[in-house]
C-alpha cells in the first residue's frame, strides 16, 4: 500500500515524457500491485487513518527527510508502542545520522557523493583535457536501496517469528552507493592509487571493454587466459599469444593502450554481428552494445517474459518489466496496474472499520482523497 499526500501525491508522478500525459513513467515502472491512500498526515484525522494502518502492518517503509516522520509522531518509537512486531525501515540519503545525516538527498547527488561519477565514463587520451563526469544511466542508488531495504525487512521478519518482536531497519542512498564500489575501494586501499575511469572496461582484467567494428561496437569480456588464447586463435590475431606484454593477465593490463590499439584495428574490418559469430562459436564471450527498443524486440527477454502486457485504463498496449527473479518457473505477473492517486483510499478506510458516512466526511475535510 503506497500512502501519498493528497493533491499531488508521489512527485514521481509527474516525472513524464510527453507521450505518456498525466502518467509519469517513473512512477509507472515502480509501482505496479500496489495501492494508493492518499492522506494527509499533518491533520489529526489523517494520523488517525495512518495509526490504524499501523496497529495491523507487517512492515512499514519511510523515505521522507530526516526527522520529518518524528514531526509527524510515527518515528520508531512511537510506532513500535502501537505495534511492537511492526518492521519499521527507514531509507535516507545520508543516513540519517552525523554531519550531512538530515539533507536531502537525490540519486544522482549520492553518485556524485559518493564516488560512483569519478569511475564513470571515458579516460581522457593523453593531452586532452579531463573528461566530464557522467552519471550511470539509471537510479541505481535509489533501486539499490530498495534491494538492500527489502533483503533486510525479510530478515527481520524471519527473526520476528522467533522473538515475536519487530525491528528498525535502516539503509541510504549514499551507504548504497559506496556498497557498488567494492574493487575501487580495496584497490585504493591497497595501492593509494586513486582509481579512475575506464570507458567500458575494467582496471581488473584485459581485453574486457568495448570495440569498435565496422558498424557498431562488441563488448568482449576475456576474462581469463584461457578466454585470451581462444580469442586470439578466433580472431586470426595469435601473434599475439607471443607477444610477452600480452602473455598473462596481469600483463595485458599493465600494456591495455597498446592491446586495445591492436584489438580495435582486427575488429575495426568486420560487421559486429560477423565478429559475434565468430567468438560465439569460439567460446568467448561479447555482446553487441544494444539499444534499448533492440532489448525490448528481444527474442531471449520474451522467452523469459521480462516484458508483461497488462490492461491499463488509460494506456493502450501497456507493458512493464516483470519482477527478474523466477519461483518454480513462475515469474509473478502484473495483477494490479499503478495506481492512480488515492484510487484505494475507500476500500482502504472500509477495511479500517469507516462507515461510508465517515469516510464522504473526511473527503469533505480534504483529510483524505480518493
Amino acid at each position: 500500500m503506497k500512502v501519498e499526500r493528497p493533491g499531488t501525491g508521489d512527485d514521481a508522478r509527474s516525472w513524464a515524457p510527453p507521450y505518456w500525459g498525466d502518467e509519469g513513467c517513473t512512477f509507472l515502472a515502480l509501482n505496479r500491485n500496489k495501492r494508493s491512500l492518499a492522506v494527509d498526515l499533518a491533520s489529526g484525522a489523517g494520523k488517525a487513518v495512518f495509526a490504524d494502518l499501523v496497529r495491523d502492518a507487517d512492515v512499514l517503509v519511510q523515505n521522507l527527510r530526516a526527522g520529518a516522520i518524528d514531526r509527524l509522531g510515527f518515528g520508531p518509537g512511537a510506532v513500535g508502542a502501537l505495534n511492537p512486531r511492526l518492521v519499521y525501515c527507514s531509507i535516507s540519503a545520508y543516513g540519517g545520522t552525523g554531519p550531512k545525516g538530515d539533507r536531502p538527498g537525490y540519486d544522482p547527488l549520492m553518485q556524485a557523493y559518493g564516488g560512483l561519477m569519478s569511475i564513470t565514463g571515458e579516460r581522457a587520451a593523453p593531452g586532452e583535457p579531463p573528461r566530464p563526469p557522467v552519471r550511470v544511466g539509471t537510479s541505481i542508488n535509489d533501486m539499490g536501496a530498495g534491494l538492500w531495504a527489502a533483503l533486510a525487512v525479510l530478515t527481520a521478519l524471519m527473526e520476528r517469528e522467533r522473538t515475536g518482536r519487530g525491528r528498525l531497519v535502516e539503509t541510504s542512498l549514499l551507504e548504497t552507493a559506496v556498497s557498488w564500489i567494492p574493487y575501487q575501494v580495496m584497490a585504493y586501499l591497497g595501492s593509494g592509487q586513486v582509481p579512475g575511469r575506464h570507458g567500458s572496461g575494467t582496471p581488473m582484467n584485459a581485453p574486457y571493454e568495448a570495440f569498435p567494428t565496422a558498424d557498431g561496437h562488441l563488448m568482449v569480456a576475456a576474462g581469463n587466459d584461457t578466454l585470451w588464447e581462444r580469442l586470439c586463435h578466433a580472431i586470426g590475431a595469435t601473434g599475439l599469444l607471443t607477444d610477452p606484454r600480452f602473455k598473462a593477465n596481469p600483463d595485458r593490463v599493465r600494456n591495455r593502450p597498446a592491446l586495445a590499439e591492436r584489438l580495435s584495428a582486427v575488429f575495426a574490418a568486420r560487421p559486429t554481428a560477423h565478429w559475434e559469430r565468430v567468438l560465439d562459436a569460439a567460446g568467448v564471450p561479447s555482446s553487441p552494445i544494444r539499444t534499448v527498443d533492440e532489448v525490448v524486440a528481444d527474442e531471449q527477454v520474451a522467452v523469459l517474459g521480462l516484458l508483461r502486457a497488462a490492461e491499463h485504463p488509460r494506456i493502450a498496449g501497456y507493458r512493464d518489466v516483470a519482477l527478474p527473479v523466477r519461483w518454480d518457473g513462475e515469474r509473478p505477473a502484473t495483477r494490479m496496474v499503478p495506481p492512480a492517486l488515492g484510487a484505494d483510499t475507500r476500500e482502504v478506510l472500509a477495511e479500517l472499520g469507516r462507515t461510508p458516512a465517515e469516510i464522504d466526511a473526511l473527503v469533505a475535510a480534504g483529510v483524505v482523497a480518493a
